[in-house]
């Protein structure tokens, strides 16, 4: 996606996040604590990402989620930035930065997707059908 054109559609924290490689800062973003039921989508793309069903509060001031709605959405990279080991999680189709993985999270799978909100865009479960997203009802039943 052109540069100037996503420069001028997003806000300048979901610029500076997605394009970027950002963080916003914990505890002062839109979704750290949502506790409504819905979707999240990438903020550049529309893909579905993560479920709120997936969500829980880590205490880490960002959205937190056990898993993705679909593995194949996400692209996960080796990150050595600001002297730490992690891995990033990017976006496939907008190739956008969204956050990092971490194997601190509760359940059998261990993980935390650590996600930065201005990487997302949320649809309540009460509007997925008129957003394109009905397929995505199932998971709230």
């Amino acid at each position: 996606m052109d540069k100037e054109k996503l420069r001028n559609r997003l806000t300048p924290m979901q610029f500076h996040v997605t394009q970027n490689n950002g963080t916003e800062p914990p505890f002062d973003n839109e979704f750290w604590n949502n506790e409504a039921d819905g979707i999240y989508v990438d903020i550049v793309s529309g893909k579905p990402l993560f479920s709120s069903r997936d969500q829980y509060d880590a205490g880490c001031g960002w959205p937190s989620f056990t898993k993705p709605i679909d593995d194949n959405e996400l692209l996960e990279k080796e990150d050595l930035s600001h002297g730490m080991i992690r891995t990033e999680v990017r976006s496939i189709e907008a190739d956008s930065h969204l956050g990092h993985v971490f194997p601190d999270g509760p359940g059998p799978s261990n993980l935390r997707y650590c996600i930065n909100s201005a990487a997302l865009r949320f649809i309540p479960k009460e509007e997925l059908k008129k957003e394109g997203y009905e397929k995505y009802e199932k998971l709230f039943l």
